[in-house]
């Protein structure tokens, strides 16, 4: 049975997806929210093909896409600090709720970002 986040004492996992211009800039943020604690792991996929509108116009961009796990309680803090290192002028960062988790998985997600960098 999977914990619920109204469940006492267990946290909810969050999954916030953003992107980058490169793998340098994803993979060097990526380890800062990691070693900040404000995410557990994140896992960069590399090679998105983002087509949006922006100042009036189409663009087409080759980016990288990166999926940060944390905890509700941390994601606040984590959206600052991407927002913070972020190249982008108005970056892409979307939280999702997690409906479903391996509760070993929810242990160590919640270990991990409740712990001092």
């Amino acid at each position: 049975m999977t914990p619920s986040p109204s469940d006492a004492g267990t946290q909810a996992v969050c999954l916030v997806v953003c992107t980058f211009p490169d793998r340098e800039t994803a993979h060097r943020i990526g380890r800062e929210m990691v070693e900040a604690r404000h995410a557990a792991c994140v896992n960069l996929l590399p090679e998105v093909e983002s087509i949006y509108h922006w100042k009036g116009e189409i663009e087409e961009a080759g980016e990288v896409m990166a999926f940060f796990k944390t905890t509700e309680s941390v994601r606040a803090t984590l959206e600052a600090a991407l927002r913070a290192a972020h190249p982008y002028e108005t970056p892409e960062i979307i939280a999702l709720p997690v409906n479903s988790v391996l509760p070993a998985y929810l242990a160590w997600v919640t270990e991990e970002t409740g712990r001092q960098p």
